[in-house]
């Protein structure tokens, strides 16, 4: 009877043990849909979407930069798998009140029962009830969190029966001035890419990729100001040619320098030879325009010399 009375405990003690194994490894960390299944923020004056999470589908996509001061709509689903009616829960907002709508939270759910629910209050409280629970909520991001580098914000917290956090809504909210050194940034990535495919100097490509490290360096410290400085100095007329592209222009120049010596020379030798030399020449500048259009593809700056003396050697022989 006693053995028997020990098998019965300790498989009861192993059931325990695995049960609780189970849990934990079922149970998610803040933030990542434990609780809050799926939420939306928008922009309360433009409609905007800015960032949108569903941990269902596996979405989690920033549309747009929520910047400090910014009014917002945060639209999230609470999903109760279990029902714990003692268990009273509560959402909680540090937002300011929105100057656009009249309280700070609107339920999109109206079956799912709150407790003493008031729109205008930053706390909605309800009792843990299986079911989905959708609202909607309206604020102000305060402007005092306002920085030169990104800062996550919470807008809203599910908290539990003793005050544990269960669960969060975050987002990253920065500045207008790190907005813009982030879309300026790309750009110049995107020209640094154009600059590579195009055969500038490899000397310049590797200046300027310096120049993009060094000014996201400046951001990361938080010199917005100085790393969007850093980023115009960035835009020149011209880039510099690579070396071999500046090999081939000299050739070219030098050859069209010679035939224009010798046509003036033979110019002022004999006239009898002059309309053959005329042919011949006009028939050099036809070339030589399509040798300036492929080579201003490849770099402006040839493309310009070029043409340059093409127009000289027109006006020399009356084209």
């Amino acid at each position: 009877m006693e053995v028997r009375r020990r098998i019965i405990v300790s498989s009861l003690f192993v059931l325990l043990v695995v049960l609780s194994i189970s849990n934990i490894s079922l149970t998610k960390a803040v933030g990542q849909g434990e609780w809050i299944s799926n939420y939306r923020i928008e922009d309360l004056v433009s409609g905007q979407l800015m960032k949108e999470v569903d941990f269902s589908s596996n979405v989690n996509v920033d549309y747009a930069p929520i910047f400090a001061g910014a009014e917002v709509n945060v639209t999230f689903t609470v999903e109760l798998a279990t029902t714990a009616s003692f268990a009273k829960l509560n959402l909680r907002t540090l937002m300011q009140h929105s100057n656009l709508q009249q309280g700070f939270w609107e339920l999109q759910t109206p079956d799912y029962v709150l407790l003493d629910y008031n729109p205008n209050s930053a706390n909605v409280e309800f009792n843990q009830v299986r079911g989905t629970l959708v609202m909607s909520l309206y604020g102000k991001v305060p402007i005092t969190i306002a920085s030169n580098i990104p800062v996550g914000y919470v807008f809203v917290t599910l908290y539990g029966p003793s005050g544990e956090t269960l669960d969060i809504i975050e987002g990253s909210v920065i500045t207008a001035a790190l907005d813009e050194f982030q879309s300026l940034l790309e750009q110049k990535e995107d020209k640094l890419q154009s600059l590579k495919d195009s055969g500038v100097a490899v000397g310049y490509v590797e200046l300027y990729e310096n120049m993009l490290e060094q000014a996201q360096y400046e951001a990361d410290q938080g010199q917005v100001t100085s790393a969007i400085n850093l980023l115009n100095s960035l835009s020149v007329s011209s880039e510099p040619v690579s070396g071999i592209m500046e090999a081939l222009f000299l050739p070219i120049a030098g050859v069209l320098g010679v035939l224009m010596a010798i046509f003036a020379f033979l110019f002022f030798r004999g006239r009898g030879q002059l309309q053959y030399l005329l042919l011949v020449v006009e028939d050099q500048i036809k070339d030589l325009e399509g040798l300036t259009l492929r080579a201003s593809k490849i770099d402006r700056s040839i493309g310009t010399r070029l043409d340059g003396v093409k127009d000289r050697l027109k006006s020399l022989v009356g084209m």
